[in-house]
């Protein structure tokens, strides 16, 4: 089967696609034949060594993923060569077939293809964890959303929408906000001009939001810090501008603000009961049509540095996926 193989790190352009052993499946797993594998900001970061986990090399990168079982090891009990699935392994995804643990496996929902699968997992699972259990989001309460035209800012906006909040979505450009603006969001908000406290506090009479979504870090973090209600959460989710920032103490004092940190990993790790839940209730949101998730760039496998580099050069529009194979 092929693979693409990272074995020194940097750019995508580094990457390979080559023959890799088939991959068979032990006890209690499955062999998933993947159709479509979902490409994630962490990925990026992997390939380049900048994660806070490094696979031994060689690795080949790709964290969710949708297909078709296509064999099953002893002791599987839950699925059946066929089943239409949806995968998280946490890495290896990017390969025509990969092992994948029972506990990693869920049932694609009928009205949900293996682009729209491989691409849902970690965004929403994620979006939901930070709003649901980390900023406790109440109805009526104001959230505002930075980075909202990517996968998981995408997923806050419309999770956020359903749990009665207003949901202020921002972004860097106008382009972005248009695209982000099918999911219906209070307001709009382009930080591009490098100001986010002054029309933060201008959308919300000068209290400032609730809740903030905060995937980028960096300036738009430290802003954020100042344009924040009383009782506010500030979530940190990720850091895509590149700078990791830090919490000025006496802003804490003076909003009577929290910093919430947002590490799904560790919550999947720690509440295992509380993540299947929430799993549970999304995939009942699917099933019922009040989630509909955007793949926006699906490349073939072949295309795999373009797609990289739609993250390298910040471009990312709601999921980019990439297909090995195609549904028929």
């Amino acid at each position: 089967m092929k693979a693409i193989v990272c074995k020194s790190y940097g750019p995508p352009e580094n990457l390979s696609l080559e023959e890799v052993p088939d991959p068979v499946a032990g006890d209690n797993e499955a062999v998933v034949e993947v159709y479509a594998a979902s490409l994630n900001f962490p990925d990026g970061l992997q390939i380049q060594g900048k994660y806070q986990f490094q696979p031994p090399m060689p690795f080949t990168p790709g964290s969710e993923v949708g297909g078709i079982i296509k064999s099953v090891g002893p002791g599987l009990k839950k699925f059946a060569v066929g089943d239409r699935v949806m995968a998280t392994p946490g890495i290896g995804g990017l390969a025509e077939q990969i092992v994948v643990k029972a506990d990693a496996l869920r049932a694609i929902p009928d009205n949900m293809d293996f682009k729209t699968a491989a691409g849902f997992a970690m965004v929403y699972t994620t979006s939901y964890y930070a709003l649901k259990q980390r900023a406790r989001l109440q109805p009526g309460e104001t959230l505002l959303v930075l980075g909202a035209s990517g996968g998981v800012g995408l997923a806050a906006v419309e999770l956020g929408k359903l749990m009665g909040a207003r949901v202020i979505a921002a972004a860097s450009s106008d382009e972005k906000l248009a695209f982000v603006n099918r999911l219906q969001p209070d307001a709009l908000l382009n930080y591009g001009d490098g100001d986010l406290k002054e029309k933060v506090k201008a959308l919300t009479d000068d209290r400032g939001a609730d809740v903030i979504y905060d995937p980028v870090g960096g300036d738009l973090f430290d802003q954020s810090c100042r344009c924040i209600n009383w009782n506010g959460r500030l979530l940190v989710v990720g850091f895509t501008s590149g700078r990791i920032p830090e919490y000025k103490a006496n802003l804490a004092l003076l909003k009577g603000s929290s910093m919430v940190g947002v590490f799904l990993g560790r919550f999947r790790k720690e509440e295992p009961a509380e993540y299947e839940k929430n799993f549970a209730e999304l995939l009942d949101m699917i099933k019922a049509g009040k989630l509909r998730p955007i793949v926006t760039e699906s490349f073939a496998a072949t295309d795999y540095v373009a797609a990289f580099n739609v993250f390298t050069e910040r471009r990312v529009m709601g999921k980019v996926t990439l297909e090995f194979h195609t549904e028929s």
